[in-house]
């Protein structure tokens, strides 16, 4: 399990305050600094505590970060159960902590005031970035659309056409394309959502879109990511009474959603994870459940579905928190996760850096062969004909353009060799376990014909079976007629005999009243 590194200390600068003059950015000490913070970070896919100079923010959680030109912006959060408006802002450059004193900029006599909020989702636009929704003291009907000028230190509220959807808190936002799609999140009086909402960033205007198959259950505190521009990919969060582990996948072209067959590592259930993509890969942190928070940092390929464990540590640290940020900020040509605040058993307001190894995929177009059942093909990293010497010689172009050393380039290969050992074993293990699946599938098959011609010698014997009661029923039926012929000849010889008798009584002497035999009987004895 890799360890955490001791906090990296950089040289002290002199505090740099920002302010807004004449609606512009000005920078009271504007000197030179040197790119030592994050490019200091050696080790590859391991979580780096960062000591940054400056007064640190009020720790808090369920806030929303972003980044936009060589800074990260964070934006309100929940600190004790209060709600916070404040913008504070990391300068990759110098690496340190400043706050901007915001103003709000409206078109209408009356003031616009940005409300504290928590729960929100941060999407940096073009140079400015886009606040939507979370939870505030004031509840309101419907969910807005904020936007921050960094240049002007200004808030302004969008407005938007079509109906918006309903105010609510723990959604999740991406972009995709031109577009914001939303779904999810707790609404007015706890309720859980699951309805999806899609916003035109050229027109501003809301859609609310019907979709086919099953969706996600209503859930809040969920992470969502985008692919290829087409698909939309749902992964845990929470309800009230649980957390959940499942991926769902939304074709965005046919609004059909399905729950893809996932590979490699089971993930934990979770709720207030983050998540970021770097190319094909959706790097998920932090989050917890009813039993604990959790301590993996775990990336999903997402041309191949296959979960993988990054790094692993335990501790309270924003990238084992729940309601921590995640964002992805690129230094030559090396790529950085930096996760802040969070939530573990105390509220947090450190900074944590990871230096990825994980790559773009060589051939983003592969999405068009994903099949929604999982048995997605290989990803273009493994089965691409562009060996390691490929990759060398693009690392060389590097170094000769860069002027990078020869040991920056071995470094690279291994890394890259790792990575391509680390694909084949995930393709190997995902190969194990279909074999197993063909032989369970085959024994079933086994086990079902079995069972078949069971079935079918029961029928034959229940065909036999019927037969004879049909022949018992025909020799029933044929003696009841014998009986019927019976009983109309009885009933005639009846007739005959009582007739007979009549004939013989109307010709005898007989008096009436007489005593008959008793008469002549006496008679004879006397």
């Amino acid at each position: 399990m890799p360890s955490i590194q001791e906090p990296l200390h950089f040289k002290p600068e002199e505090p740099k305050v920002v302010v807004a003059e004449n609606e512009k950015m000005v920078d009271v000490q504007d000197k030179e600094v040197t790119m030592e913070g994050l490019c200091s970070v050696a080790a590859y896919d391991q979580w780096t505590p960062l000591s940054v100079p400056g007064q640190r923010p009020k720790p808090r959680y369920k806030h929303g970060a972003a980044v936009v030109q060589e800074k990260m912006y964070v934006f309100g959060g929940n600190h004790n159960g209060r709600y916070l408006g404040d913008i504070q802002v990391l300068d990759f450059k110098s690496l340190s902590w400043s706050k901007l004193e915001a103003k709000i900029q409206s078109e209408s006599a009356e003031p616009v005031f940005v409300a504290p909020c928590a729960g929100h989702s941060l999407i940096p636009s073009g140079n400015k970035i886009l606040s939507l929704a979370g939870h505030t003291r004031e509840h309101t009907e419907s969910l807005s659309v904020k936007e921050f000028d960094p240049q002007t230190c200004t808030w302004s509220i969008l407005r938007t056409y079509g109906k918006p959807p309903s105010s609510r808190g723990g959604q999740s936002v991406t972009c995709v394309g031109d577009t914001l799609v939303v779904f999810g999140g707790e609404g007015g009086g706890r309720s859980l959502l699951n309805d999806l909402h899609v916003l035109d960033l050229e027109t501003m205007t809301w859609d609310e879109f019907e979709s086919t198959g099953t969706p996600p259950s209503p859930r809040s505190e969920h992470a969502a990511a985008c692919y290829a521009d087409r698909y939309l990919l749902i992964f845990g969060g929470g309800s009230h009474s649980t957390c959940f582990s499942d991926l769902y996948l939304l074709d965005l072209q046919t609004m059909e959603w399905s729950r893809p067959e996932q590979h490699g590592i089971i993930p934990e259930p979770r709720a207030g994870h983050a998540g970021v993509t770097v190319g094909d890969n959706w790097v998920i942190t932090g989050g917890g459940n009813s039993k604990k928070g959790v301590p993996e940092t775990l990336v999903l390929n997402m041309s191949t579905l296959v979960w993988s464990v990054v790094t692993s540590f335990e501790g309270r640290a924003p990238p084992t928190s729940e309601g921590s940020s995640l964002v992805l900020h690129t230094i030559n040509g090396e790529d950085f996760l930096l996760s802040f605040g969070g939530y573990s058993g105390r509220y947090s307001n450190e900074v944590y850096a990871l230096k990825t190894s994980l790559r773009p995929s060589v051939s983003p177009s592969r999405i068009d062969e994903l099949e929604t059942n999982g048995m997605t093909p290989l990803s273009a990293e493994v089965n691409s004909s562009r060996g390691p010497i490929f990759e060398i010689e693009e690392l060389r172009d590097d170094k000769n353009n860069k002027g990078g050393d020869i040991k920056t380039l071995v470094q690279a290969v291994k890394h890259e060799k790792s990575q391509v050992e680390k694909k084949l074993e995930q393709e190997k293990l995902q190969s194990f376990h279909l074999k197993k699946e063909l032989a369970d599938v085959e024994n079933k098959n086994a086990e079902l014909t079995k069972e078949l011609q069971s079935v079918r010698d029961q029928l034959s014997d229940e065909a036999a079976r019927a037969s004879k009661l049909e022949d018992e029923v025909s020799e029933i039926q044929q003696r009841l007629q014998k009986m019927e012929t019976l009983e109309k000849e009885f009933e005639l010889l009846r007739s005959e005999r009582d007739g007979g008798s009549d004939k013989s009584g109307s010709g005898s002497n007989k008096r009436p009243g007489s005593v008959g035999f008793r008469r002549w009987y006496g008679d004879d004895e006397r």
